[in-house]
């Protein structure tokens, strides 16, 4: 994400939105407040923030109602997405271009994680949608929502499909099981001019060879034994839509010649029958076979396959996009939730560990895989060792080979009430004060007291670090430390009196 990115914040009680923003500056973010009723009015006096703004944290509003509020943010800026927090009465006729950019809905009681999450989709959404913004009759969120990743080979597989997502063209998509070839299909038909038509998907190797035939292309009644009435096809199903052939490879010979007739004439007949059909279908076709391979060895003919391969697209398999690997986690680990299958999450450790594995059912293995810790930890966190042991690649001497150091050492001896979360939620603003604390604390032992060191290590000034001290309740701390320290080298010894100083008064102010 860009680091010059901001969240514009509406809320219309102060309060709420002084919490929310404190919360947000703490986690590193940029907002811009406003109330539902003058928002515009703020963003044009801080300047062109239309092009760096990336959600949009929409908290109570009293002044507008929900659905004018899209309504305008979306005038204003289309790429920009909604993040809800608390109750917001969502109207059944709210549009879809609206109701799909609503990415994440918060309770009031904001948790650490969900927040994390929430922010990081909508700034995704945010990112692809402005890549995508320019391919004519693309619909963005739609690609954004159903492939995710950020490796370049993913972003490769978004730019080809704009640019064939709206050509009247047929497209091969090769790739190996499972990882997300279907997907593709899907993103091409909802972005094309036939969207509104029906999307029609057939497994050509997983209907007998005797019956393919008719659930292409339909049958006439007595056309043979058991059919007692006529029966449309594939073909007919998706007329003026796309039919989408999943493992074309798998189809026979003699069906791939029949195809080709379809392909060249745009018409068929039913089984059986003698009425030439015309056909307005556009076929997307998938396999995770080498069809050049097959066509040398005589099993895949040449000219269907140079029919079917207008445009190819080839899905990367997952074990090239590891850096993939945390996204597809929120991704799937979201939409379980959202179907209420339970939940869970997955520390550091097992994540990198996750990123090294080979994945041979790719996506739809990593999908299982989620579903099966979802099982065993209900929302819990799961390490390393917690993974099923074929998911540890590298178990001998798993902390040098993967890269992990102390990892997983310190990630159990953190598992405090600061890192396992309760399921539901907590108050984030009091945990992260708590941790603000704990933080100041242990910079002020590392260095001595010296509070111009601790700032440093801090990396805020030290201004604010004397302040944070007073609104601790830290200076007799720092001071005992300071007094109990050995001397520093007389070039210190400036600094550290000033640091004293510092924080006497501070202790003076407060008492």
């Amino acid at each position: 994400m860009s680091e010059t990115s901001r969240i514009l914040l509406i809320d219309d009680d102060p309060e709420s939105s002084q919490n929310l923003e404190t919360v947000l500056s703490f986690l590193g973010e940029s907002t811009i407040s406003a109330h539902s009723d003058n928002w515009q009015r703020v963003v044009s006096v801080a300047g062109e923030v239309n092009d760096e703004a990336t959600v949009a944290l929409i908290g109570k509003c009293t002044h507008t109602p929900l659905e004018k509020l899209l309504d305008e943010l979306y005038q204003w800026e289309a790429a920009v997405p909604y993040v809800l927090v608390g109750e917001h009465p969502i109207s059944g006729s709210l549009n879809e271009d609206l109701l799909s950019r609503i990415t994440a809905i918060l309770p009031v009681n904001l948790s650490y994680q969900p927040l994390l999450d929430a922010l990081h989709k909508a700034k995704v959404f945010h990112e692809h949608f402005n890549r995508l913004r320019n391919y004519e009759g693309v619909r963005d969120y739609s690609m954004f929502r159903s492939l995710v990743g950020e490796s370049d080979a993913v972003q490769q597989v978004r730019y080809m499909m704009g640019q064939v997502a709206n050509k009247e063209v047929s497209v091969l998509i090769t790739g190996e099981s499972g990882t997300g070839k279907e997907v593709i299909a899907r993103n091409l038909h909802l972005n094309s001019s036939r969207a509104e038509k029906p999307f029609v998907p057939i497994n050509c190797g997983a209907i007998p060879r005797e019956l393919l035939e008719s659930e292409l292309f339909g049958h006439e009644k007595g056309a043979f034994t058991g059919a007692v009435a006529a029966r449309i096809g594939r073909f007919e199903l998706a007329e003026g839509g796309t039919l989408f052939l999943d493992e074309i490879g798998d189809m026979p010979l003699s069906m791939q010649v029949k195809m080709l007739r379809v392909l060249q004439e745009r018409s068929f007949e039913r089984v059986g029958g003698v009425t030439t059909i015309k056909s307005d279908v556009r076929i997307l076709a998938a396999t995770h076979k080498d069809l050049e391979v097959m066509i040398e060895q005589g099993d895949f003919r040449q000219d269907l396959y140079y029919r079917l391969n207008v445009f190819p697209i080839e899905m990367p398999p997952l074990r090239e996009r590891g850096a993939d690997i945390p996204l597809l986690l929120n991704e799937l680990i979201s939409i379980m939730e959202t179907e209420n299958r339970g939940s869970v999450r997955f520390n550091s450790a097992a994540i990198t560990s996750l990123r090294k594995y080979s994945w041979p059912g790719n996506v739809r293995e990593l999908a299982n895989l989620i579903e099966r810790m979802a099982i065993l930890y209900p929302h819990g966190i799961v390490g390393l060792n917690e993974l099923p042991e074929n998911f540890r690649p590298l178990n001998k001497g798993p902390d040098e080979k993967l890269g992990l150091g102390n990892v997983e050492e310190e990630v159990d001896s953190t598992k405090t009430e600061s890192t396992m979360l309760p399921p539901q939620s907590l108050d984030l603003k009091e945990y992260l004060a708590r941790l603000e604390k704990d933080l100041i604390e242990k910079a002020l032992k590392d260095c001595g007291g010296v509070v111009a060191r601790a700032a440093d290590r801090l990396n805020i000034p030290r201004t604010t670090l004397v302040e944070k001290v007073r609104k601790y309740s830290l200076q007799r701390k720092s001071s005992t430390a300071d007094a109990d320290s050995k001397p520093e080298a007389t070039q210190e010894s400036d600094s550290s009196e000033g640091d004293e100083a510092d924080l006497d008064s501070a202790g003076s102010a407060k008492s």
